[in-house]
């Protein structure tokens, strides 16, 4: 205990780490400040006289000297301004910061609503891209395509009628041509048994792979040529028109072959002795000779027909189809773009709230700040001072004028003490702290 009232009476240098910690300097002369100690000295000196060195009223008592400590803080003008200036100065940078988050937000806003719009005109486009998908077979001229309507059921038509002659001229040719090459004709069977046979494909691979792939292939020979009819008429010129002319010349020469080849060996099964020598006028007299031409000939013509009409409606199709994958393709790519502008979107909004968040935070500080301008700061190094001057003086009257025991002086000062550090505490002085400021409101 005695080594406490030592310490006591050769106090640390003491301050409280409080709300804020500034340095104050304060304009006060030496003089005055052993001026002012000395006044607080002697005021403890004689309140201790007075309340017989009581912890009790001591407690009492150290709480108004801080109030009277606070009192003279206030009235001290320049010293307050000093001690708040950098209070100011920050309050002054917050708001000029909350200024420029406030612009900074306002423009991030307007940049999420542009984005925002941008997303609705894009979505908008899809929508007017379906539709014109599903409008564009009904209405293809709306759109500035060439395509007649109701082209689909034209095409499917045209394909129903396109696939029995394709049947019928494979029969026929396959039949033609192994009768005009590798058939022996029998003078016992008709003439339609001997030009068409229904086993002319099985009896043509029988007689070698030769005669069969002959057969075989020899159909497609005859549609090649109506393919490539179509393609030179898809050109408009007289060259494709010539060159037209030639292949149906020579479709008719080839039919006209088959026909000759066939009317030769049924001649020549009717032949006698006065018979004369089979030749081109006989078989341009033979009506079974133009039939044979006309069942191949004319039958491959209408398949020419109906094929290029299948053509021009597949075209017709695929105008639409092409215009529909376009679309379709711009839906993607716009789908595409709206992902990427979310994206944009969901960075701008983290930014705002980043934004928000920052503001919201400078306005608390401001506010704090404003309460601590508008407060008294109270430099808890100088209340230690002069409230430890009152204790001595406390404490100076106790061991020197009341007239009791050692002991009981002893611990009557220890009590004391204690009293003086619980009021250090309850200002929120400490004597671990430096050049801390304790504010409060009066």
């Amino acid at each position: 205990m005695i080594a406490q009232i030592e310490e006591f009476f050769n106090p640390k240098t003491a301050d409280a780490p409080q709300d804020e910690n500034v340095e104050i300097k304060q304009p006060v002369s030496e003089e005055g400040e052993e001026v002012r100690k000395r006044t607080y000295h002697e005021a403890g000196f004689r309140d201790g006289s007075r309340n017989s060195g009581s912890p009790l009223a001591l407690s009492i008592c150290l709480n108004a000297i801080y109030a009277r400590f606070q009192n003279e803080e206030k009235e001290l003008i320049e010293k307050q301004q000093l001690a708040k200036e950098p209070y100011i100065t920050e309050q002054k940078s917050k708001e000029t910061e909350i200024k420029t988050l406030v612009i900074s937000k306002e423009s991030k806003e307007q940049q999420i609503a542009k984005v925002e719009t941008d997303i609705r005109v894009v979505k908008d486009n899809i929508e007017e891209l379906k539709f014109e998908i599903n409008d564009l077979p009904r209405n293809p001229e709306k759109y500035h395509i060439s395509a007649s309507k109701g082209a689909s059921g034209k095409f499917w038509i045209g394909l129903i009628i396109l696939m029995p002659l394709s049947l019928y001229l494979f029969t026929f040719y396959i039949s033609t041509s192994y009768s005009a090459f590798f058939k022996p004709f029998d003078a016992n069977s008709t003439i339609i048994m001997n030009v068409l046979d229904s086993k002319a494909f099985e009896k043509a691979w029988h007689d070698g792979s030769l005669e069969g792939a002959f057969v075989t292939f020899i159909p497609f020979v005859f549609l090649g040529l109506g393919y490539l009819i179509h393609m030179f008429g898809e050109v408009k010129s007289t060259g494709n028109y010539i060159k037209i002319g030639l292949l149906l010349l020579t479709t008719f020469i080839f039919d006209a072959i088959l026909a000759y080849q066939i009317e030769e060996k049924i001649y020549e099964l009717t032949k006698t002795l006065d018979t004369p020598e089979f030749n081109i006028p006989i078989a341009f007299g033979k009506i079974q000779f133009w039939g044979i031409i006309f069942a191949g000939f004319v039958v491959y013509l209408i398949w020419g027909v109906v094929f290029d009409f299948i053509m021009k409606e597949h075209r017709e199709k695929d105008k639409i189809k092409h215009e529909q994958l376009r679309r379709k393709k711009d839906i993607q790519i716009h789908q595409d773009r709206i992902a990427d502008i979310e994206t944009q979107k969901a960075k701008l909004i983290e930014e705002l709230n980043k934004f928000k968040t920052d503001s919201i935070a400078a306005q608390e500080r401001v506010k704090t700040l404003q309460g601590i301008i508008d407060a008294v700061i109270i430099p808890t190094k100088e209340y230690v001072l002069y409230a430890s001057e009152y204790m001595k003086g406390w404490i100076t009257f106790v061991s020197e004028k009341l007239h009791i025991s050692m002991h009981e002086k002893i611990v009557l000062q220890t009590e004391c003490i204690d009293c003086y550090n619980e009021n250090l505490k309850s200002v929120g002085a400490s004597e671990d702290s430096q050049n801390a400021v304790y504010v409060t409101n009066l």
